[in-house]
């Protein structure tokens, strides 16, 4: 996979992105890469909390921490392992000394605690705007159930609002929808939102908090008049994931026909041009 990343050439304005299961992605665009949430480690299943729930991938994850020295820059939406992996962000670092760790600024000291220099840690706040090579990332606060601040007012949980070139791509992390949030987001092109929803059980006996759910996620890519919705978070762990037709059911359902893709790992897709 790291080959044809490497080598898959684009036109201006054009990006690739590529899947890496559950909300991980990889983006090029403009000779930079952009790495979010990606899980690429067994380190869930390893160290599971929970012993009402298995936690075990269904898939092996399409690249390795190891294997990307090349990426510019690597999100992190909240603290969740999955989300923000051990494993792989001390692999990244072993090998990339290049790469810079965005992560929302309460979860910084835990980062730097997997290995990550501080000095390359950049600690994201909602509402205010970076500018990295170009690229200009509007940190947003995610509701994972909730919306959670630490004792400074600054929310643990984010998704990313990426302005690349004529493209605006909204990665939400893990997310439910709450008043003011298409609000704060305005039209983007390409909206990653998680489809898996949330329930009593999953929460109260199981310690999993929820998302969106498929009807949710269109609804609200129909509101961001999206031009793609790619769904994320259904697929990995069959104790919290949704089958792959529900979002194809609610986009019927909607009478909207909200153009979406359900991504396979390791699949790229290329998008504009």
């Amino acid at each position: 996979m790291k080959q044809s990343i490497l080598q898959t050439r684009l036109l201006p304005e054009q990006l690739a992105l590529y899947y890496l299961g559950q909300e991980g992605f990889l983006i090029k665009y403009d000779g930079h890469y952009l790495l979010i949430d990606a899980y690429l480690s067994d380190y869930v299943d390893r160290n599971c909390s929970s012993p009402q729930v298995c936690w075990r991938r269904r898939y092996p994850a399409p690249i390795t921490g190891d294997q990307l020295g090349f990426v510019d820059y690597v999100f992190c939406s909240h603290a969740h392992y999955d989300h923000t992996d051990p494993d792989t962000l001390r692999a990244i670092a072993g090998v990339n000394a290049k790469a810079r760790f965005i992560v929302p600024a309460p979860i910084v000291q835990t980062v730097a605690g997997y290995g990550v220099d501080p000095a390359r840690i950049i600690a994201a706040e909602a509402g205010q705007t970076l500018e990295l090579g170009g690229i200009r990332i509007l940190p947003v606060p995610a509701a994972h159930e909730q919306l959670h601040t630490d004792a400074l007012g600054r929310y643990d949980a984010l998704g990313y609002r990426l302005t690349l070139g004529n493209t605006v791509l909204f990665h939400a992390g893990d997310c439910c929808v709450y008043d003011g949030l298409a609000e704060q987001l305005g039209r983007v092109d390409i909206a990653m939102l998680p489809v898996n929803g949330r329930d009593f059980y999953r929460l109260n006996r199981d310690h999993i908090v929820g998302n969106m759910d498929s009807r949710e996620a269109v609804e609200l890519a129909v509101a961001l008049q999206a031009r793609l919705l790619v769904p994320m978070h259904f697929d990995l762990y069959d104790v919290n994931g949704v089958p792959a037709a529900s979002v194809a059911d609610a986009v019927e359902r909607s009478g909207t026909y909200q153009p979406f893709h359900m991504f396979q790992p390791g699949e790229r897709y290329i998008y504009g041009g």
